[in-house]
């Protein structure tokens, strides 16, 4: 089995850790993490009537249960750095985002064709600004899971 995808859009903070741990701590409350739901949908309208809620007192005892294989989403991603590292949310080029959209400053329509994907190893996740009008507007999170 391949990795998983997974993405996710929060609104737009000057903070990145910040925006990263409440994304996080909201997935873990609702419960959108293997193993409470094996395999996640991301794409609405299925993705917001997933919400069993969390089967574990911490983000980190989620973490330890998936094991190996991760928790099929943002809780396996525990930091923001500057470069791709497994755990780590870094930020997706200036050349790539130019290249893909003829743009520094992406819309949500074309982030969320999340064509960057494919520059994604396993265990790893990219994050892109999204613009509005020329201001940031949110923040795209995606990645892929473990296995």
């Amino acid at each position: 089995m391949g990795g998983q995808p997974y993405w996710y859009f929060v609104p737009y903070q000057d903070n990145l850790s910040a925006a990263l741990a409440a994304l996080r701590e909201r997935e873990f409350r609702a419960g959108r993490y293997s193993p409470v739901i094996r395999y996640i949908e991301f794409d609405e309208p299925a993705f917001s009537g997933q919400n069993p809620g969390s089967r574990h007192g911490t983000i980190e005892k989620a973490v330890d249960d998936a094991g190996d294989s991760g928790t099929r989403s943002i809780l396996d991603i525990a930091r923001i750095g500057s470069q791709p590292d497994y755990g780590v949310a870094a930020p997706l080029g200036p050349g790539r985002i130019l290249e893909l959209y003829g743009s520094d400053k992406p819309s949500h329509r074309q982030v969320e064709k999340l064509e960057f994907l494919d520059d994604i190893e396993r265990g790893q996740c990219a994050y892109v600004i999204v613009y509005d009008g020329g201001t940031p507007s949110e923040i795209c999170f995606a990645g892929y899971s473990y296995d």
